[in-house]
């Protein structure tokens, strides 16, 4: 039995890369950007679950594997082949959307109405989380800079603006449910 576990490819020497559908691309494509971009989040998900527990933790491995599906969507350009292609891509689905959003109500209702805005920080997951909700909003400003030159799917864009929302609110979860956030002062040290 012949066993392959090849890291090394040397395909990509040349500055190009595989896509999803085997078509090559350069290496700073937009499309290799934005799923590269939903990759990174998903090491900071990873750094962020060093110091997550319980439902946060759950959720936040339920996000990671989202992540891997999202970038698996957004490597696969063409989607209007999708139907005849050798097996079905994964592409983002409306209900994982909706489960974010079910996710932040139940936080948002647990806290305090905000009455200004907050630092990032307060408890390390919280800074952790505030990391994640800027890449998320980076990785979202990528997907729909692609949208505007190619086709991506919508639930892939809306998936991430929930996410950067997600992460907002989790964050002040984690600053013991809003209490312990940092306040920003306006103007406090121009004197």
């Amino acid at each position: 039995m012949v066993v392959l576990n090849k890291i090394y490819t040397k395909t990509g020497d040349a500055g190009e890369t595989a896509l999803g559908n085997g078509s090559r691309v350069a290496k700073h494509d937009m499309r290799v950007t934005a799923y590269g971009t939903s990759d990174e989040l998903n090491c900071f998900v990873g750094v962020a679950r060093l110091e997550a527990t319980g439902n946060v933790d759950a959720a936040l491995s339920r996000i990671q594997n989202d992540l891997f599906d999202l970038g698996a969507d957004l490597c696969r350009p063409d989607m209007e082949k999708d139907a005849d292609a050798e097996y079905p891509p994964l592409r983002m689905a409306d209900t994982q959307v909706a489960r974010l959003e079910s996710e932040i109500d139940a936080m948002n209702g647990a806290l305090e109405p905000l009455r200004s805005f907050i630092l990032p920080g307060g408890s390390a997951l919280s800074a952790h989380l505030h990391v994640c909700r800027t890449v998320a909003r980076r990785a979202e400003r990528l997907a729909v800079e692609l949208a505007a030159m190619e086709t991506v799917n919508a639930a892939a864009v809306k998936y991430l603006n929930r996410l950067s929302d997600w992460f907002f609110v989790a964050a002040r979860i984690a600053n013991n449910g809003g209490k312990d956030d940092v306040l920003w002062i306006p103007g406090a040290n121009r004197d």
